[in-house]
């Protein structure tokens, strides 16, 4: 695999880069951004996964994450990815909610997706493979996920799928269960099929029902939500979480709502508890 720097920039006593990739999963080139704090060298570090929402690049959490300082002191990788396939050739529809920028962290079977969205694999055996061999520092072994939103809906899927692989799983504002919400009908439907048996490989509710645990997880979620009741519905992954003796810490935030004003102010908290785990 070929690296390119798009940006590197001193932040907190580290790094933060911005990379792009070509590659072999999606049939595109990929962005992505990885910060890597302050260290020793040859030091090894654990790394978190950030997966972002709903039109979204690597560059909004990058932005307006807030998270270098919490990251330098607890000494975190932070690895911020793209949310889906780009560029000339990728098909896309004038909606907000599919297509570009909504990769819903999904293998596509459906025509004319399927060929490009593949954000499962690519978030789940591409990217790490890359991260392995271009960030020596990274320690593979010690890795964490979070997400906002879409991207708490990918982080969940993915480490109910893959717990051997995360010590830790967080999310901001999450979608719990792409079943039972117009964003989870549409995206399902229209990069799986009709199948809705199919679905549940992409639902954090319908995977914990069908065995998949995590030691425990942290979810942030404002109640001011303006998505919260249609599109979020936090209280179907506590009700799973109960059903299975799973352990879930819910906190609803007083007067937050789904911007990154409040994944920023939560922000360190996460890396915190992130920390705790992967540092144990």
């Amino acid at each position: 695999m070929s690296l390119e720097i798009l940006v590197t920039a001193r932040a907190d006593g580290g790094t933060q880069g911005v990379y792009r990739h070509p590659s072999g999963v999606t049939g595109t080139d990929m962005s992505f951004s990885v910060y890597v704090p302050p260290h020793a060298p040859g030091a090894k570090m654990p790394v978190l996964w950030y997966l972002s929402g709903l039109t979204c690049t690597h560059a909004n959490v990058t932005d307006k994450g807030g998270y270098r300082a919490a990251c330098a002191d607890h000494g975190i990788i932070f690895i911020a990815p793209d949310t889906s396939p780009r560029g000339d050739g990728v098909p896309d529809v004038d909606v907000y909610d599919f297509g570009q920028g909504a990769g819903f962290y999904v293998d596509a079977v459906r025509a004319p997706w399927a060929q490009h969205f593949k954000m499962r694999s690519y978030i789940e055996t591409e990217l790490p493979a890359l991260i392995a061999a271009e960030f020596p520092q990274a320690d593979m072994t010690r890795q964490g996920i979070t997400g906002h939103s879409m991207g708490g809906h990918g982080a969940l899927t993915i480490a109910l799928r893959n717990p051997a692989r995360f010590r830790s799983v967080s999310a901001f504002a999450p979608i719990v269960s792409p079943m039972h919400c117009p964003w989870g009908d549409k995206a399902l439907g229209g990069y799986l099929g009709d199948d809705r048996t199919v679905w549940r490989d992409y639902d954090a509710c319908a995977l914990i029902e069908d065995g998949a645990r995590l030691p425990d997880l942290l979810i942030d979620q404002g109640d001011v939500d303006s998505f919260l009741a249609d599109q979020l519905k936090p209280e179907l992954l506590t009700e799973a979480c109960a059903a299975a003796g799973m352990q879930m810490t819910l906190r609803m935030q007083p007067g937050y709502d789904h911007s990154y004003y409040f994944i920023s102010t939560f922000m360190p908290d996460h890396i915190a508890w992130h920390a705790a785990r992967l540092n144990a």
